[in-house]
């Protein structure tokens, strides 16, 4: 029966076991960026504003290309005026209708007519620094998405180092928990020959829950992982988890540890865009006093029928025009935009100061973590030589119960501080290249 029993058990552990195969996803480090590209939301925002701008730059095409338009009007009237002048459009007067009962009383009067107009921008010096500006601005954006990718790109990185290290975490308490399990089945067998007393087995037995406990925790972080990173990929993971194909590193690789901000960073120009974009808008409004020089031509046909074309004619001119005052509506703007320029400066200014603190404080981190990386080795190297003194002496009665279990549990500490301590390690470095390129 009891055979039965644990064949049945380990037949459910199979189909468990297969199941969460089933909800394992295999994925590398060179996978992550060719998914985010294509799905990730924040990317996808930061193109639609970028093609926004570009949009409006686009619009500033204006200044040079002619503006085309037709129509075409159907009139009837009995107005003297309008019923004269359709008639002379037509071409189709004659003397009779000179005859003052006829010009102050005419008949209904139909006119159909067609008409394209062209006018073409010759001088427009204020539209030229407004296309200068939503440049400007087109470039900000593109800049700004450049930067959004760096910053995916860093995010992804951490996300998958963070599942690395969860996936270690459990490594190290599934070999915690097989410790803990040995020292106890050892412990209740000497406990029934009477070589240790009950309170020894109680507190190897605690030790074990402990481990159990702290276990399902860090698969609860495997979870949690899979789901950050895959919110960054925009996948759906209900109930499954990733799997990194490469492992946690187990050491670090010591570059430069200061650094130097530069003003290429994609971000800083990104600002830089932007406030010359303000700066060409502020010029802009200057030159919205100067007078604006169009170019226009219209070509006519008029028919006393639906698109006709009995009659036709032309117009050709140039419009000189100022605006000479407008209830103070350009100054006020002018004065807007040129307190939106300023702001925008001292925005740059402060950017760069927020920018240059927090590289300092990052390569001061960086420091700080290789220290930490180098004592939390050594106190792994420590606790480990510890373990082993004081199992061969619990082996041979000479060792407590508790000091056998405090140096296991120090062991696995130790060991997770380590590798906590290398993951901080290699993400500040990424973060202080994030920061310089």
């Amino acid at each position: 029966m009891k055979n039965k029993i644990k064949l049945s058990l380990l037949g459910i552990f199979a189909v468990s076991q297969a199941m969460m195969a089933q909800d394992t996803l295999r994925i590398s480090k060179n996978d992550l960026w060719q998914k985010a590209s294509e799905n990730n939301l924040q990317l996808k925002i930061s193109n639609q504003e970028f093609k926004s701008a570009q949009a409006d730059y686009r619009q500033s095409n204006s200044l040079f290309l002619p503006s085309i338009s037709a129509s075409h009007t159907v009139l009837t009237t009995t107005n003297p005026l309008m019923a004269f002048g359709s008639k002379l459009n037509q071409e189709i007067l004659t003397a009779s209708d000179f005859n003052p009962t006829l010009l102050n009383n005419p008949e209904v009067t139909q006119n159909y007519a067609t008409k394209i107009e062209v006018v073409q921008p010759l001088i427009n010096v204020d539209g030229i620094y407004g296309r200068q500006a939503a440049k400007a601005k087109m470039e900000a954006y593109q800049l700004q998405t450049e930067r959004s990718k760096e910053y995916l790109q860093l995010e992804l990185n951490k996300a998958f180092m963070q599942l690395q290290l969860a996936y270690k975490a459990v490594k190290v308490l599934e070999k915690a928990n097989t410790t803990s399990e040995a020292t106890l089945k050892y412990v209740e067998n000497n406990f029934k020959q009477g070589y240790l007393q009950k309170t020894d087995v109680l507190s190897v037995q605690v030790r074990v829950n402990d481990v159990k406990n702290q276990l399902q925790y860090a698969k609860s972080n495997v979870q949690n992982a899979s789901d950050y990173l895959a919110f960054l990929l925009q996948e759906e993971m209900t109930g499954k988890v990733y799997l990194p194909t490469e492992a946690l590193e187990n050491a670090i690789a010591v570059t430069s540890l200061t650094a130097t901000l530069s003003d290429n960073r994609k971000d800083l120009q990104a600002m830089n865009k932007s406030s010359e974009a303000y700066r060409k808008m502020m010029q802009s409004g200057k030159m919205s006093f100067l007078p604006r020089l169009n170019a226009f031509g219209s070509y006519e046909l008029y028919d006393t029928q639906l698109f006709g074309m009995g009659a036709s004619g032309y117009v050709l001119g140039a419009q000189l025009s100022w605006s000479l005052f407008d209830g103070y509506k350009t100054i006020g703007k002018s004065q807007k935009v040129k307190a939106d320029f300023q702001k925008s400066e001292l925005d740059v200014k402060q950017y760069k100061a927020q920018s240059q603190l927090e590289l300092n404080k990052t390569n001061r981190q960086l420091l700080d973590a290789e220290n930490k990386v180098n004592l939390s080795r050594l106190a792994f190297e420590q606790s480990q030589e510890a373990q082993r003194i004081r199992k061969n002496r619990f082996t041979q009665g000479l060792e407590k119960t508790t000091d056998v279990l405090l140096s296991e549990t120090q062991v696995a500490q130790k060991e997770l501080e380590y590798l906590q301590a290398v993951f901080e390690y290699n993400f500040t470095q990424q973060y202080q290249q994030f920061l310089t390129q």
